[in-house]
């Protein structure tokens, strides 16, 4: 009787994964990663993001496409609201990246994830970005994540899953253990 090999996981190449995982055990400097985006206003609360290429491991690595990101403020907020604001980018970004890294490290364990969705609500407070309250943060105050799991699991095993997400998530990390940002400026000839 033939053993079926089992070549991918939730959708995740796991002779790539393998093949990643040793590399960067035997070479820590291929997991160093760098990412970068050119951003332009265009007026009022509207901004446009190009993605750049990124280094990968020392090597500079271009995109097989380009990507643009736009960003608006609601009309409440003195917007046009042609495309979702900062805040609503980085509650995608946070979705996105739990996910991902959920769905990749269940698939390093063999856990077949048939579904999740997710759904996000965080609260903020204008008062702290308009300065009319010092005590007020000016960024979310509290952010809710709830995952939803299609999965043969039980519950414990789907907890289990649940927290792999916000325990491998690199935006997960940046959001809840800070990140120094090194601000600088320079005039436009």
């Amino acid at each position: 009787m033939a053993t079926k090999l089992i070549t991918a996981v939730n959708g995740v190449d796991l002779s790539r994964l393998t093949e990643t995982i040793e590399a960067v055990k035997a070479a820590p400097e291929l997991g160093r990663f760098k990412f970068r985006i050119q951003n332009r206003w265009i007026g009022g609360g509207q901004n446009r993001s190009k993605v750049q290429q990124f280094s990968a491991g020392g090597k500079e690595t271009q995109h097989q496409t380009d990507f643009t990101l736009e960003a608006d403020e609601h009309d409440v907020l003195l917007g046009t609201d042609i495309a979702a604001n900062p805040v609503e980018h980085l509650l995608h970004a946070l979705a996105s990246c739990v996910t991902t890294s959920m769905v990749y490290h269940a698939a390093a364990r063999g856990i077949p994830i048939k579904q999740v969705e997710s759904s996000l609500e965080g609260d903020l407070d204008l008062r702290g970005f308009l300065g009319l309250a010092p005590s007020v943060r000016k960024g979310y105050q509290q952010i809710r994540l709830k995952l939803r799991v299609k999965a043969d699991l039980t519950n414990h095993e789907l907890q289990d899953l649940a927290s792999l997400g916000p325990s491998f998530s690199p935006v997960f990390d940046s959001i809840t253990k800070g990140v120094p940002i090194l601000v600088s400026i320079e005039r436009i000839a």
